[in-house]
Formats: structure tokens, sequence, C-alpha cells
């Protein structure tokens, strides 16, 4: 994509950084590297548009974000093309974050006329109480790489629609891919100050954060992303008092019972381990199947795998392209190495070319690997054979993450039984463990953090509520 510079005063091009595309080198993104003040600078801007956009009807804001999503599904071709440059995923990928991408601003915009309160029945005679939901003021969103359209609404979409302002602080892996998404916001005729955008080169980014999250203007934040950063952006938000909505990692267990249908267990299996490289969220972690059907499962899983083509995602028919960077890919196959040294048998895959690893199945995973525990984020899966449903269920929960989960069985009751067991925010039953959809209350536990985006439970983590009474008849005093 062009290059775009930001000035100072009109006339000097600002700082700015550079987006290698993971798999050629070249640049594919020339974006602006913001200074704090000039971070600064935008969250004021933010909170000199927070008073009139607050105060428009919410079928004013309903218009604007449906024409919004619009905009999305026309350029959808523009966003496919940034975000392959940027992350080197596959046009599967992309172009189901732009769908997705439509749905959350759709659905938004259907939330603006459900932001409710109610009356509460008050002790005090001639007392109306009651409880209002109203704009919380300035959000600051930061969302990763990995799911940069769907993850990069999701920041803004709900927060716009309950009357705040927002700025979207883009990851520095997918900066023009952010970009684009407030173009077309504003675009659709936002006003001025209402979508902000900030990007910064990878050395600035925590000094960035903290003088956002310091903004007195800024009044909720979410984030999504690793674990590790999460802990730092709370850490730095409680110290402000602000609350903050976290959507971390994840190490998603996919559980195939003794009656599961085998073929529907691996199709999901396969999708929710290999979509994206694997580096999804909710991405098919460890496969904690039954000892029972675990050599059929095995053999009929190596089969699907290897038939997945991987390489290069401009030249064709790629389902497994490449990872965000070499040291990702590395990493990834380290797991593996370090599992096999220690017991475990690949039984697909194998290798990497620069950022690129194939599809790869590692079975009798054990405790005493490092891919047991560690979440890998990379095109692999783990297979652990358990003795019934209380081990399935006790290895299921062996980790200190808790965002999505899946469990298979004919039988629905017990299925359900377990699915309730299983610690973690998200589980589906039959499907596969990477599934969003914008009207859900999407979220997790443990590890995974705290909070949810999605729907009506969205509405809660955007909105101050608050408390007011109205005194109709004449209130008497003790003194």
């Amino acid at each position: 994509m062009e290059a775009e510079m930001a000035t100072r005063g009109g006339t000097q091009p600002a700082r700015t950084f550079d987006r290698l595309n993971p798999l050629t080198g070249e640049v594919a993104t020339r974006a602006p590297a913001a200074t704090v003040a000039e971070a600064i600078a935008v969250a004021d801007a933010a909170q000199a548009a927070f008073s009139a956009w607050s105060s428009i009807g919410p079928n004013q804001r309903r218009t604007l974000l449906l024409k919004a999503a619009d905009l999305f599904e026309a350029r959808q071709d523009e966003f496919v093309r940034t975000m392959i440059a940027e992350i080197g995923t596959t046009a599967i990928w992309a172009r189901f974050n732009t769908k997705l991408a439509a749905g959350i601003i759709r659905e938004a915009a259907a939330m603006t006329t459900q932001i409710t309160g109610e009356v509460i029945p008050s002790d005090e005679q001639g007392c109306l109480a009651l409880a209002v939901r109203q704009p919380a003021g300035v959000c600051l969103g930061m969302a990763p790489w990995n799911a940069p359209i769907v993850l990069g609404v999701r920041a803004i979409a709900m927060p716009l629609a309950c009357g705040n302002t927002v700025i979207l602080k883009a990851s520095e892996l997918c900066p023009g891919t952010h970009r684009l998404i407030v173009d077309v916001l504003r675009d659709a005729g936002l006003p001025a100050g209402v979508v902000n955008i900030v990007t910064n080169a990878p050395e600035d980014a925590a000094e960035i954060v903290e003088a956002l999250i310091a903004h007195p203007a800024v009044r909720r934040i979410n984030f999504t992303g690793s674990t590790r950063v999460g802990k730092l952006i709370a850490e730095v938000a409680g110290r402000h008092l602000k609350p903050v909505l976290l959507e971390l990692g994840g190490k998603a267990p996919l559980i195939v019972l003794d009656d599961a249908d085998l073929d529907a267990a691996v199709n999901a299996t396969a999708f929710g381990a290999f979509i994206n490289q694997g580096q999804v969220c909710m991405s098919t972690e460890k496969v904690v199947v039954d000892a029972s059907v675990a050599d059929e499962f095995v053999s009929k899983l190596a089969a699907k795998t290897q038939s997945l083509p991987h390489g290069d995602p401009r030249t064709g028919n790629v389902v497994i392209g490449s990872m965000i960077g070499s040291a990702a890919a590395q990493r990834a196959q380290a797991l593996v190495e370090d599992a096999v040294r220690h017991g475990a048998k690949r039984v697909a895959g194998g290798g990497v070319a620069g950022t690129v690893m194939p599809a790869t199945v590692v079975d009798h995973v054990t405790p005493a690997m490092r891919i047991y525990s560690e979440e890998s984020f990379g095109p692999s899966v783990s297979v652990i054979r358990v003795d019934g449903v209380e081990e399935a269920i006790r290895i299921a929960n062996d980790t200190e993450y808790g965002l999505a989960a899946a469990v298979f069985g004919r039988d629905i009751a017990r299925a359900l039984s377990v699915a309730k067991r299983i610690e973690s925010g998200i589980c589906h039953i039959n499907g596969p463990t990477v599934h969003d959809e914008a009207q859900m209350p999407f979220g997790g536990t443990k590890g995974s953090g705290y909070g949810r985006f999605g729907g009506k439970a969205g509405i809660s983590e955007f909105t101050e509520l608050r408390w007011i009474t109205v005194e109709t008849a004449p209130k008497h005093y003790p003194f």
C-alpha cells in the first residue's frame, strides 16, 4: 500500500516506521510513529468530541454504523490485500475477518437502542429511583495482529454504539489494516474526533500505552493479546483505577469422548488448529481423546492434516500460509521437537521453511513436554490420550488458560455435563473451538482474561451505571 506520512506543523514529515511483509521482507506499510505528545493530542481530540457524540440520538448513531458496515463489505478487497501483505495470512482468513467485522458493526448498531435502565422500587414514599446507563467517556481499544480486522473493529464498535468516543491503538504488526478500519468509519460520516487511531514504532509501545491509559479523559480500556502483556496493561490501569476488559491467551482443549463422531471431530480439530496457521486465541491446541477411539481418531486426523497445502498464500490454493515471522515459526517448531525428544510421536507435518510451517500433529503428548502447557500459537496440535470422562476433564482443565473449549460426543446430555465442568468462558458441543459471532458474550476465565465483548454483555463494559433519584413529594428529615 502507499506510504502514509503524517506531518508536524503541516510541513515536515513525522517519524515513521516500516512494517515488512513476513514472507518477502518488502515494506508492506509505512506508518506514522507517534510520540507521546502526539498520542496525548489524540486523546484530547477524542475528549473534545465526546460531548456532542454522546448527546446524539441512538438511531443517528445506528445509521452511521450501518453505513460503515456496508463500506466494509464494499472495500473488502482492499482489506484483504493489506492484511495479507502485513501478516502473510491466507485470503480465506482475511475475507472471514472482513465479513465478521461487518457483522460486529451491524450488531453494535442494533445495540444503540438497547442501552436501557430500570426503575427500582424505593422504600421512601415519593422517591422515583432510576438505574441509568450513560456513555463512559473516551474508550481506548488495543487490538492485535492475528485477526486484525475482527479484533480492531471489536475494540471500538460497541463503545461507539454506546455513545463513547474511541482511540484504536494499532498493532505495530498491522498498522495499515487498522488504519483502514478508522478510514472506513470516518468515510461513513462519523464526526471528527469520534474515532481516532494511534500508530507507533515498536520500541515506543509501552510509553505510548501508559500515556494513553493515564490520560484523564480515558475512562474505559480494552485489550486483546497475550496474557503477559495483558497483565502489564491491567497493572497500569489499576494504578489509575480504570476498568479494563481483557481477552488474552488460550490453550483450547477439544475433548473427544468414546461415543464421538470421529469424522466430525477430525474436521473440527483441523479447522480449529490450523486456520490462520494456528495463530488464533481460540485455536485448538490439545485434543484430549478417549483411549478407546484414539488410534482411529489419530489416523484420520493425520490423513486430513497431510492433505492441507502450505506455502505462499499469494500463489493460489494455500490453507497454511505464513506465520507472523520466522521467530514465531521457529518457536512453534521447537515445541514440537521438544515433545518428540520426550517421547511424543509426530504423525503429520514437520520442518519449517522461513516463516511457513506445515500443519503438524503430535501424538502421545504428556505433561513432561513444553507443548503440553505452553501456548504454541502455531499450526500444531497435540493429542493426549485419556481413560474416561473424569481424566478428560482433568486434563482439559490442567492449564493456566480458560478461553475456548469443545466437547464431541453423540450423547448430548453427557457432553453437556462435561462442557459445564470445563473451566473456560466458551465451550462448544460438537463444534470447533474457533467460533465467533458478534452477538455472543465473548471472553475467558483464569489466564485468558475477564470481561465480555459482544451483544448486551458489551453494553455493561462500555457504559457507566448510575443511580438517579427524583423526589416527587415533600421529603422529611430527622432534624
